[in-house]
């Protein structure tokens, strides 16, 4: 289960990445009750997505040299600088290299064998979100790649992540969590690419799952506000009901209600 205790390994950090700051401001607003805040003029346009007063995500303007609009997970880290090295001997890359961010802690992209980009972020000032695995907020990632076993020896080398394999009707599912802290801190999954909702046609990616209270009502909104659903509103038994959207720019995204929570 992702919570805010975060553990080294564990997801910590997320932000978007688009060409229309005020307009996914307006689209994740009416989707999920955020509100935008401004992290200040030095922050170069970066800021914060609150539910309720609450940081549940960060957010920036960015121009298409800098990449399509994304997702970017972050995972906690006690040496980025560390990390990083770790990652490039593990033949990934490093995309953004370690990096102050104004006292709050030290950020860094890096890219995994497949070249799919993620983010380390080693605590300062700020630990990591305020809000995790409740209504709006971040509850559960995915990482879609061609190669599983490749991937997850990647994140263990890099991260320290263990895979468990639980199974599921028509197969097994394999699910990611912090060394040592056993299948209850469970935060993740990898997923055959194969069985993304584009197929192998698509680059390997990270997504990110949002808890909601009515996934379909979501659906619904997030298409009226100029978004796509990629898989519409299915139930999976023990698990709970998701769908994958896409915002209005393209970047990706999952909401579920847990089946926890639907007791």
């Amino acid at each position: 289960m992702l919570t805010t205790r975060f553990v080294t390994g564990a997801p910590n950090w997320i932000d978007v990445t688009t060409p229309d700051l005020d307009g996914a401001t307006s689209f994740y607003g009416d989707l999920l009750g955020w509100r935008f805040r401004s992290a200040g003029p030095e922050a170069g346009g970066y800021g914060f997505f609150q539910r309720d007063g609450r940081t549940v995500a960060g957010g920036a303007r960015t121009g298409p040299e800098q990449g399509p609009p994304t997702w970017t997970v972050y995972f906690r880290s006690e040496d980025a600088q560390a990390t990083a090295d770790t990652a490039e001997q593990a033949h990934g890359g490093v995309l953004l290299p370690p990096t102050d961010v104004m006292g709050e802690g030290r950020m860094a992209v890096l890219a995994d064998r497949a070249g799919v980009p993620f983010g380390i972020w080693q605590p300062g000032r700020t630990v990591g979100v305020d809000a995790a695995n409740e209504p709006g907020a971040l509850c559960w990632v995915e990482l879609y790649t061609r190669d599983v076993a490749a991937a997850a020896a990647f994140y263990h080398r890099v991260l320290g992540l263990e895979t468990y394999g639980v199974s599921f009707p028509g197969g097994t599912y394999t699910c990611l969590g912090p060394a040592g802290a056993g299948e209850d801190a469970m935060f993740g999954g990898v997923v055959p690419l194969a069985d993304a909702p584009a197929g192998a046609r698509e680059e390997a990616y990270w997504l990110p799952y949002f808890e909601v209270e009515d996934p379909d009502a979501v659906a619904g909104r997030a298409e009226r506000l100029g978004g796509q659903v990629r898989t519409p509103p299915t139930t999976v038994d023990g698990v709970g009901r998701m769908a994958t959207l896409t915002d209005p720019y393209g970047a990706r995204f999952a909401v579920i209600r847990n089946a926890s929570a639907q007791s």
